[in-house]
């Protein structure tokens, strides 16, 4: 089978041009990982790109890779017309039997469904879910998203969905649908957790209303005052963002609360192993890696019951929930991870069993495959 991934090289979001080789977002890394194992594939990995950049023309043995330059006018202000035409000129040259694009936000999707190839999609953030909760105003990015998702979303064969959140909110859009989700860098089962004291409590994610921060830390002062803790908070903060002022100004005053700010994965790994736990006390989260990478780590995960993390979660037996609108349901739930250290490392076992048989990369890409040929037999 020869199947065409339509993601993001990270070297054009971050500009980071001269770098020599692409990276993507971790879930689509992992799932190559998984690809890379199954040598009967031939799979071919397009991405757009606004400067010409020196890349592999092999990420794996079966996997290859194409950058494709569009200029700036082929962005976002005319719809990505360029990403379209340049994804859909090399598709013609590699003629693969399906067309896979990773994530609604940016070009992806819609270079996949307007390829003239059988194709799907993957949805990373519910954009439209997202836009609501953020307020997003008209003609911003998230809004722009947004819109973009609607128009997508009924013109693939189909649309994977990572968890069973995405799949309601889009099964009136989508003609057909799966749940499939994340699979993991296979790297994070081999770590070993050895928690460091004083306890530390790793907060990853953008700082922004959506990743709750800023309650969390509020949550927590009580039990800061009797428990010698620290809490990291690891992710990007836009400090013209007023809720991104506030959440400096508590940290401020508290010196448990540290801000290491964005970490790659290699740095995430690192916290992991010495981290007591991690909290994701999100008001809306759809299938987040940090919750995933954690549970492949060994780290107990306290997560808002929100969204797709249900999926993910079966409070008491790989994680515990809390109400991410009531600080004494954040606080109760760290207190009983740090209070009860045998039961954080019970959860954490059971949670790296449970991931490994449903996150590893291998896993994945084997159900990725079936879908593949499921949309395959069908008539377009």
């Amino acid at each position: 089978m020869k199947i065409a991934i339509v993601t993001t090289d990270n070297r054009q979001n971050f500009r980071n041009y001269s770098l020599p080789a692409p990276y993507f977002g971790t879930a689509p890394e992992a799932l190559l990982q998984g690809f890379a194992a199954l040598p009967e594939l031939e799979v071919h990995v397009l991405s757009c790109t606004q400067k010409p950049m020196k890349s592999p023309k092999k990420l794996a043995d079966n996997i290859a890779f194409h950058s494709l330059y569009v200029p700036k006018s082929g962005w976002m202000r005319t719809s990505y017309q360029g990403c379209i035409r340049a994804v859909r000129r090399k598709l013609k040259v590699i003629k693969p039997d399906i067309v896979h694009g990773q994530g609604t936000e940016r070009e992806c999707a819609i270079s996949a469904v307007f390829s003239k190839f059988p194709n799907v999609l993957t949805v990373h953030g519910n954009m439209r879910l997202i836009a609501e909760v953020n307020q997003a105003k008209p003609f911003t990015f998230m809004w722009l998203a947004a819109q973009l998702e609607k128009i997508v979303l009924p013109r693939a064969r189909g649309v994977i969905c990572i968890t069973h959140y995405t799949q309601d909110a889009v099964k009136e859009l989508a003609r057909q649908t799966w749940v499939v989700p994340n699979a993991v860098d296979a790297s994070f089962f081999d770590l070993q957790a050895a928690p460091e004291d004083p306890p530390t409590i790793l907060c990853v994610g953008v700082v922004c209303t959506r990743k709750n921060q800023n309650a969390f830390i509020r949550s927590l002062d009580a039990q800061a005052k009797v428990r010698n803790l620290k809490v990291l908070f690891l992710g990007d903060a836009p400090k013209e963002d007023p809720y991104v002022a506030e959440f400096f100004e508590l940290i401020a005053t508290r010196p448990w609360c540290v801000h290491g700010g964005f970490a790659d994965r290699e740095k995430l790994k690192s916290y992991l192993q010495t981290a007591s736990l991690l909290a994701l006390p999100s008001l809306e989260d759809n299938c987040p890696m940090v919750v995933l990478e954690a549970m492949a780590a060994g780290v107990p995960v306290l997560a808002a019951n929100v969204g797709g993390l249900p999926d993910l979660i079966e409070d008491g037996k790989n994680g515990l929930f809390c109400d991410p609108l009531a600080a004494e349901s954040m606080a109760a739930g760290v207190q009983q991870l740090l209070g009860t250290p045998e039961l954080g490392r019970k959860l954490a076992q059971t949670a790296k069993q449970i991931a490994r048989e449903r996150f590893h990369p291998l896993a994945i890409a084997q159900r990725h495959v079936e879908i593949y040929r499921e949309v395959l037999s069908k008539p377009s």
